[in-house]
């Protein structure tokens, strides 16, 4: 074995080779660079094995005038393994020292509050793979406290961390990733997933045979055992997902995390992956290819899989803490560094005046420090490598309002200052310019436990529309926030406007955090206090929104479909969570974080079956509690999932109506009915706004000059039916439609799907009944020519719009306020929700 050689040592404090290891292939001759500024001291060592082994090479870096350690050595190609020990003036170089001495300590922290300690092997913080996590390691990982706190008799900071620290490893790799599709923004569709709970669970192995009698879905591949619960897994999913009708696989952090959940192994935390070690590694748990490189080779597969499928794919990422040990034993000078901490805490970390580490923003310290240019220059160069390197095609930023903070501008306990959001924050712009620059996607969370930030990211930022779930949450259950659900399902022009169209706004109703879609519909409170395999977890919000629909499973069905209806129609980018489209439960569940079980796993044979809650968990595993049968027996035939039908046809009617996919909101001008498409607001009779507290309402989708079709959305969030006056003497004649049913949300309909194709929908005219807490969607067939005048929608002249600042105005009459009055009817009657 060839043991790595410096070369080129006269030149590394004046190179400008970039952070982390890379090979130059012409000579052999691979570079390593870290960031460390305060350091005075940094060797390069390189290790036989993983685990288990002392270093057979060590090399003292260069230091350059901007705080970067340099080396360049040969014979470091592919796989080879390697890590860093620093020194600083807290605990200067002396040649008596050894791993696992004392000898030049004079104390844990340097004056600037940095904690260096040369016993503590590092990784590389841009290494493109990690060899293992700390809590794999068990009750071992105490070794990585540093600092006065004792650790099997005696401090912390004498245990010498070599044989067990986490390595980063040198890749060399040219497989292909396909080429990025750059979808429109407003042609997307995201469907939001777990790597391992997408195909983990035993079904998936029977997928293609499950899914066979499903419309739509023939021909699906089956996911052998192997691979279930991996990137390669993952990747056979993506004909399932064409044939669903999404267009984006949004993926839950692939970083390599610290989390004892191993395979099918249930541990104890981090299910989720939001504790992120590594922001160049993929998650090597996450790979059924575990040796050196693998995770690589099988995560840039599985993109070529879903790019070859039309499918874009987005990565959750977690650039606002990481999973480092943080503060030991709530000593001040211990911590359990393993690689950021170690080489520079004052500039990865935001800290207390005392040198804590915080955790103000995020819930779970380690709060990551973005006055800092190298934390920075971290997350750019992330962003570069997962799009160049890794074929991802866009990014979603969990909360994303800590990347716009700059702890260093204020006084370390100074919270009000310290709270305090720029959106011009250099960090949000440059991730805003390099994401224009290379056409990938960038959406924030945006919100964290400091501050509730939607709209107020930098233009070129999507959004999570937080406040598009809450309205729909409540409107749909009945709370009659009718001058909200207007705003919103009109793309929330109020807080978006200056954002180049309504595709900044994602729009969604669930997400990985809370309850699934059908728990939505099922539970009036979270119920994460049960046992295996859907329970107990910790946390979750106790203000859901949610409605139990009174018990009632056909209802529950009803209300499902409105939520998935809803969400594909409203102006703006529709996301789902995986398992939402055929009516996945967690039983109530609503911050299943830390479970890595057969309960939260995707049941696939749930979405082929037309009793899916009725279906055991796991029939290997007949003892385990099961579902609880929220969905019930619908009225689908044997072996087709209603639920999983008819949300195919709602994503596939979005994708193939540009009506739907619009990145502007209309001619506000002139009060809609222009060339652009235009979403107004009638009463149940057509020819009269609704008003506030109205719980049936109507919503003509105007296609204007788009090539699209016109829509009626008719909507009723009562107990009672509603008559709506169709009558075509109301169009004018050159503008009348033939109008097609082609949706009726309500229970009768499921036997027939609740949706029709065109050419079998029911022809309209005169009145139509839209049945208690249901959704009528008809679409026109013209029959004559655009309508004349652009202030008219039809012949009607009576609807209502929202302008700029979120006021309504009557069609036609932008400039003029509307008063806006309750209609006078009966009373609503008390309902418990």
């Amino acid at each position: 074995m060839r043991l790595p050689s410096a070369v080129h040592e006269d030149t590394w404090a004046t190179a400008t080779w970039p952070l982390g290891a890379h090979i130059h292939r012409p000579s052999g001759t691979t570079t390593f660079a870290v960031a460390a500024p305060r350091a005075t001291r940094v060797v390069l060592e390189f290790y036989p094995e993983p685990q288990g082994a002392q270093a057979h090479a060590q090399f003292v870096m260069a230091q350059d005038a901007d705080g970067v350690w340099r080396a360049s050595v040969t014979n470091a190609r592919h796989g080879t393994l390697y890590g860093f020990r620093v020194w600083g003036s807290n605990w200067p170089w002396d040649e008596e020292w050894a791993p696992g001495s004392s000898a030049g300590f004079i104390s844990d922290r340097d004056e600037a509050l940095n904690h260096f300690n040369p016993n503590k092997v590092l990784f590389d913080p841009y290494a493109r793979e990690v060899t293992h996590n700390p809590l794999s390691l068990g009750s071992d990982a105490e070794l990585f406290g540093s600092g006065p706190v004792e650790c099997r008799g005696k401090p912390g900071r004498e245990w010498d961390t070599a044989s067990l620290a986490p390595k980063g490893v040198v890749i060399e790799d040219d497989t292909s990733y396909g080429k990025h599709l750059k979808h429109p923004e407003e042609n997307n569709a995201i469907y939001e997933a777990h790597v391992k709970n997408l195909t983990m669970h035993p079904s998936s192995a029977k997928l293609g045979d499950v899914l066979a009698g499903v419309p739509g879905f023939e021909g699906l591949p089956n996911v052998p055992d192997a691979v279930r619960g991996t990137y390669a897994g993952a990747a056979l999913m993506a004909p399932y997902l064409k044939a669903l009708g999404v267009t984006v696989i949004e993926l839950l952090p692939v970083h390599e995390t610290d989390s004892d959940q191993q395979g099918m192994q249930a541990g104890t935390t981090n299910h989720w992956g939001y504790q992120t070690l590594a922001f160049f590694a993929p998650n090597r748990d996450y790979s059924s290819d575990r040796s050196l490189g693998g995770p690589t080779r099988e995560f840039k597969a599985m993109v070529r899989a879903f790019h070859n499928a039309g499918i874009e794919v987005f990565l959750d990422v977690v650039y606002n803490h990481s999973a480092e040990g943080g503060n030991w034993g709530g000593d001040l000078d211990s911590a359990g560094f393993t690689t950021f901490g170690g080489f520079a805490t004052t500039e990865y970390y935001a800290l207390t005046s005392g040198g804590g580490l915080i955790d103000g923003a995020t819930g779970t310290s380690n709060q990551l420090n973005f006055s800092s240019r190298i934390t920075r220059a971290l997350v750019l160069d992330s962003l570069r490598h997962w799009h160049h390197t890794m074929g991802v095609d866009g990014f979603r930023f969990d909360l994303a309002p800590v990347l716009g903070r700059r702890p260093n501008a204020a006084e370390a306990e100074d919270w009000p200052a310290q709270r305090r959001f720029f959106s011009n924050h250099p960090l949000l712009d440059a991730v805003a310019k390099l994401a224009a620059e290379h056409s990938f996607e960038v959406i924030a969370e945006a919100w964290d436990l400091w501050g509730y930030e939607v709209g107020n990211f930098p233009s070129g930022w999507g959004e999570w529309n937080g406040r598009f779930r809450d309205t729909m949450r409540a409107y749909l259950k009945g709370d009659a926030n009718t001058d909200d659900f207007m705003a919103f399902f009109n793309g929330d022009y109020l807080h978006f406007n200056d954002n180049d169209g309504p595709q900044k706004s994602i729009n969604f109703v669930t997400a990985h955090d809370g309850f699934t879609m059908f728990d939505l519909v099922s539970y009036n409170q979270k119920q994460n206090d049960q046992p295996h395999p859907f329970g107990p977890s910790d946390g979750g919000s106790d203000n859901n929104l949610s409605w139990d629909s009174g018990g009632d499973q056909a209802l529950r069905r009803t209300r499902w479909r409105n939520f998935w209806l809803i969400t594909f129609l409203a102006r703006g980018v529709p996301m789902i969570v995986s398992g939402d489209e055929y009516g996945r439960t967690q039983n109530g569940n609503n911050n299943p974080w830390s479970l890595n079980t057969v309960g939260i796993w995707n049941n696939w044979a749930q979405a082929g079956s037309n009793a899916p809650t009725q279906l055991p968990v796991d029939p290997a595993q007949p003892d385990l509690p099961g579902y609880h049968d929220v969905v019930g027996r619908t009225a689908g035939p044997e072996g087709v999932n209603p639920l999983l039908v008819f949300a195919r046809y709602v994503a596939r009617l979005r994708a193939a109506q540009p009506t739907l996919r619009q990145r502007s909101w209309g001619d506000l001008s002139l009060g809609g009915g222009g060339d652009e498409v235009a979403y107004v607001y009638f009463g149940t009779d057509l020819d009269d706004p609704p008003r506030p507290g109205d719980r049936q309402l109507a919503v003509a989708i105007d296609a204007g000059s788009t090539g699209g079709d016109d829509f009626w959305v008719l909507i009723n969030m009562y107990d009672h039916p509603a008559t709506f006056d169709l009558g075509e003497w109301a169009e004018a004649s050159g503008t009348k439609h033939d109008w097609r049913r082609i949706i009726d949300t309500h229970a009768w309909a499921e036997a027939e799907g609740n949706c029709w194709g065109l050419d079998e929908a029911l022809h309209v005219t005169g009145e139509y009944t839209v049945e208690p807490w249901s959704i009528v969607v008809l679409q026109a067939e013209r029959t004559g020519l655009p309508e004349p005048e652009a202030r008219s929608l039809w012949g009607r002249i009576g609807g209502l719009q929202v302008n700029n600042i979120g006021e309504l105005y009557r069609r036609g009459v932008e400039g003029r306020r509307l008063k806006r009055k309750k209609r006078k009817a009966p009373q609503v009657e008390a309902e418990e929700k």
